[in-house]
């Protein structure tokens, strides 16, 4: 199976017909070509945090409507996917043999870091979904280590999905305007060679995207790192000596530079 780092957009935004998301929507909606048919699906979103690695092991998730201020119908979206409590038992165990302490959350639902994007690409709702929370404290090489744990699944025939924003400055999003020095597009270019450079070595890609908030204009595109940390999370899960990543969207989302990435 191969990994996936995709943008999410706004809220429900993407479902909505908003303008701002027209072009990632069809993104969404146009990439299950390129996935295959999955067992399984493993979403690392960037809506959920805890003290250790967290697995989602509900055997039929409902809805985490984590968002406010959306019209009404936004709040009664479906995503019945069901669950997959046994194989969240077995990467727990996985997960502990590697040295993270990690946990299973049998009451969790689907957050809209899931559901959203999950409803373009795969509407039918009919494939085994779950997810595997970030961890507190956002430390970028853990997040690598907790991928390089994950990628074993993708022999099991599981798609492991990273579901952020390459950008995600809000106050940026909601000031409508385009910054003439476009810092955005200074972070988008550094990510864009980090994760797709044939010239890079192993090495140094993991040194890149470790440092990330070293890159251009870093912290005006992520003042807060969790919607970045997914794409280290399916970095890590490409394995230990990854092929570049392959650039699969790189268009606007409300204005902004955004990107997602495909490792196959």
């Amino acid at each position: 199976m191969p990994v996936l780092y995709l943008p999410h957009g706004g809220g429900p935004l993407p479902l909505l017909g908003d303008p701002g998301h027209k072009d990632v929507t069809e993104f969404l909606k146009n990439i299950r070509s390129r996935l295959g048919q999955p067992s399984a699906i493993l979403v690392v979103s960037a809506h959920w945090e805890e003290a250790r690695p967290t697995i989602q092991s509900a055997e039929h998730p409902e809805m985490l409507y984590d968002y406010s201020g959306f019209p009404p119908e936004t709040y009664k979206i479906t995503y019945p996917a069901p669950g997959q409590p046994e194989l969240a038992k077995e990467i727990r165990g996985e997960l502990d043999k590697t040295g993270f302490k990690s946990a299973l959350d049998g009451e969790r639902g689907f957050d809209h870091g899931v559901f959203v994007p999950l409803k373009l690409i795969f509407p039918e709702a009919d494939i085994p979904c779950f997810q595997v929370s970030l961890i507190r404290g956002l430390d970028p090489a853990r997040h690598i280590d907790l991928g390089r744990a994950l990628s074993y699944l993708r022999d099991q025939n599981v798609l492991i999905i990273g579901s952020g924003m390459s950008f995600h400055n809000m106050r940026a999003f909601m000031s409508g305007g385009t910054d003439e020095n476009q810092p955005d597009e200074a972070f988008d270019r550094w990510l864009v060679k980090t994760c797709c450079a044939e010239d890079l070595a192993p090495d140094e890609r993991d040194h890149e995207l470790i440092n990330w908030s070293q890159a251009p204009q870093a912290r005006y595109c992520h003042p807060r790192e969790e919607h970045l940390l997914p794409l280290h999370v399916c970095y890590g899960a490409a394995g230990y000596d990854p092929p570049p990543a392959e650039l699969v969207f790189n268009k606007t989302v409300m204005g902004k530079k955004v990107s997602a990435f495909l490792w196959s």
